[in-house]
């Protein structure tokens, strides 16, 4: 697949300063939340206020994927039958802190991943090792870019979404990638608290089926 920054260069060199920008600017202002957060978890239960997970970014290179903690310190990784490891709201791995969390919050600390250039405000969420190895070649499209913090796939639906659903999802996002679609994507994402989906991609999901997960 042919990367964004080929065939859209100086929207691609915006998009990457409006990342800068946006996580510098985000954690400066929410330091104060972040903080009293990471208080909050660690008198919630045992355990540091952060999560770090490794996962697979661009051109399939690793990283450290920073989170706070929403389930008890050393909670193994479980595998749903489809493969994937979505959360159900029960779950007594989550704390109470966690189950709050959830929601998007837990993921503000990746405004220093996308500072660090691993990932970007905006693109697929990145996967574990174990969920890339079983990429297609097809699928590997989706490392042509930098993995983000919300997506196309997240603002449909997320974990009501089968994983490979999810995956054609973002790589009809890599290939019709712009920073329009990026701006709508941030847009549904600061609305869907307040239960807005103002937009519905239909342009981009002319033929992906959203087959709703179990």
């Amino acid at each position: 697949m042919t990367p964004p920054a080929a065939r859209r260069p100086v929207q691609w060199a915006v998009k990457r300063v409006v990342d800068v920008a946006g996580a510098a600017i985000g954690l400066a202002v929410l330091s104060p939340a972040l903080a009293l957060l990471g208080a909050a978890i660690r008198l919630d239960s045992p355990g540091g206020a952060l999560f770090r997970q490794v996962r697979v970014g661009r051109d399939g290179r690793t990283f450290e994927m920073i989170k706070f903690r929403t389930m008890q310190a050393g909670a193994p990784v479980q595998f749903n039958a489809d493969g994937s490891t979505r959360v159900a709201a029960a779950d007594p791995r989550v704390t109470r802190i966690g189950r709050f969390l959830r929601g998007g919050l837990d993921e503000l600390p990746q405004l220093i991943n996308v500072l660090r250039g691993d990932m970007s405000l905006v693109g697929p969420r990145p996967d574990l090792p174990v969920h890339a190895a079983t990429y297609t070649e097809a699928e590997r499209g989706k490392l042509v870019v930098r993995p983000g913090m919300t997506s196309l796939a997240a603002v449909l639906g997320r974990n009501e979404i089968v994983w490979r659903t999810r995956m054609a999802i973002d790589l009809r996002y890599v290939a019709e990638w712009s920073l329009a679609i990026d701006a709508k994507i941030v847009a549904q994402t600061l609305l869907l608290p307040f239960g807005r989906r103002p937009f519905q991609f239909r342009e981009l999901l002319r033929d992906v089926e959203l087959v709703p997960s179990n």
